[in-house]
């Protein structure tokens, strides 16, 4: 990891959009920034104060009038010193701000690069610093307040105390391997399994969480499977309110994956329509089908649209999803008989009676699919990314291998090997133990000027 004290040089890019604007930003940051201040604005400038000041070039032509405001080191974003300088939002004008500050001392940043030092002067963890791409990211309003709560730290507080009692069992555990001579099993210390039991218990809990917080930031995969002719283009027409798809009487009409991206009550959401799942010598339809068992490898949540004749034939349809996915099953077309809108759970799926021709029913399934979504995770719900998703599963798996190296073998060497991996894969999380490639492929992510 490149450590704070490395960094020399100093900083610029345009911080705001691209394109005309009332106002534009240009954000430099390192340690040449008190003396780019001083000669932009012809004296030194007080710090966390607006200067209102005329923007000259080499030869003390005016490139614009606006704002001069400095940070000094470390009450700054990045824990350095950082210069904003806000003028007129024309890209012309910009160019030749962000030139004269690199004629100054300064270079043109790599995109993230403001917050990776954030992140490597302490002034963010991991999370945080991702948290702030997101934000600017955030494709609904669930998915920003749950990308703010992460920014401000509700994420890092609930790793932290999990990795603090990690390391608390790993001492534990090591303690009692290193003194074997003792007549007293250690290892056989109820407090042992006590500790681990109740850390695997919450680090489950995390784990639903930040499953939860992934799809708030990423919005959630609804993949609309069945037969054809089932009602799965007039579903998403339905939920979308507008004709996206094709609707037809004769069977195959979807071909290819239709997308269509909408948002419930602030809550993200992709809607895929597919192929009719059924065995055919049509090429181009065997291709669609083809393609539809490769989105639901994809899914959050598979959508099965089905009828009353057919629906416990159709459960098959199931078969193969990816482990997390969760399963609903739609019994469309109610508006042709006796049946009235309702649900009920079978076997752990949630079924809903509907209609996507007269939209009875339907307000049910909207609300499953927000609750499905985080909807219903409430005001403390954090955002997520997959890597910390991944992160935790690993880490729930080493704590197993430990419980069950432990309990079957009383073997204390494999348990402590498996908790130093599973405290590693937390460290991870937040940015204790980060590798330059993961950090150079988090930033690079992120904006320039960010």
């Amino acid at each position: 990891m490149i450590m704070s004290d490395q960094v020399t040089d100093t900083i610029a890019a345009i911080a705001s959009a691209p394109g005309a604007a009332g106002v534009g930003i240009v954000r430099v940051s390192g340690p040449a920034v008190p003396a780019i201040a001083t000669t932009l604005l012809g004296r030194v400038p007080l710090p966390r104060h607006a200067h209102l000041t005329a923007f000259r070039d080499e030869y003390g032509a005016l490139i614009d009038r606006g704002l001069l405001l400095h940070f000094p080191a470390p009450a700054s974003y990045t824990g350095e010193h950082v210069l904003e300088l806000q003028g007129h939002g024309s890209s012309v004008l910009l160019d030749l701000l962000l030139r004269r500050v690199c004629q100054l001392g300064a270079r043109v940043a790599r995109a993230g690069e403001f917050t990776e030092r954030a992140f490597l002067n302490g002034k963010l963890d991991l999370i945080q610093a991702e948290a702030v791409a997101d934000l600017i990211a955030a494709r609904s309003q669930a998915g920003a307040r749950a990308a703010l709560q992460s920014m401000e730290g509700a994420f890092s507080r609930k790793v932290e105390p999990l990795l603090q009692a990690l390391i608390a069992l790993r001492v534990h555990i090591e303690a009692a391997i290193d003194f074997p001579e003792e007549e007293i099993d250690f290892l056989a210390d109820p407090a042992i399994t006590h500790q681990l039991d109740r850390l695997r218990a919450e680090m489950a809990a995390l784990l639903g969480e930040a499953q939860r917080g992934l799809r708030l930031n990423d919005g959630l995969r609804v993949v609309i499977v069945g037969r054809p002719n089932a009602g799965k283009s007039s579903l998403l027409n339905a939920l979308a309110g507008s004709d996206r798809a094709i609707v037809n009487a004769v069977p195959g009409t979807t071909r290819d994956i239709l997308r269509e991206y909408l948002t419930l009550d602030g809550i993200a959401l992709e809607l895929a329509d597919t192929a009719g799942l059924r065995d055919t010598n049509d090429e181009v339809e065997r291709e669609g089908v083809r393609r539809a068992h490769g989105e639901l490898q994809r899914a959050d949540v598979a959508l099965l649209v089905t009828d009353a004749e057919h629906a416990h034939g159709d459960l098959a349809l199931f078969g193969n999803l990816p482990v997390g996915a969760q399963r609903l099953v739609l019994v469309n077309k109610i508006d042709l008989g006796d049946a009235q809108a309702h649900q009920e759970i079978r076997d752990q799926v949630r079924w809903l009676w509907a209609s996507a021709k007269s939209g009875a029913g339907l307000d049910a399934l909207r609300d499953e699919l927000k609750q499905l979504a985080g909807g219903g995770s409430g005001e403390g719900a954090f955002s997520a990314r997959r890597r910390h998703v991944l992160a935790l599963e690993r880490v729930a798996s080493h704590l197993e291998h430990a419980a069950d190296a432990l309990h079957r073998h009383r073997a204390g060497e494999l348990a402590a090997e498996e908790l130093r991996q599973a405290q590693h894969a937390l460290g991870e999380i937040t940015g204790q133990y980060s590798s330059d490639d993961l950090l150079g492929a988090i930033f690079s992510s992120f904006c320039i000027g960010k």
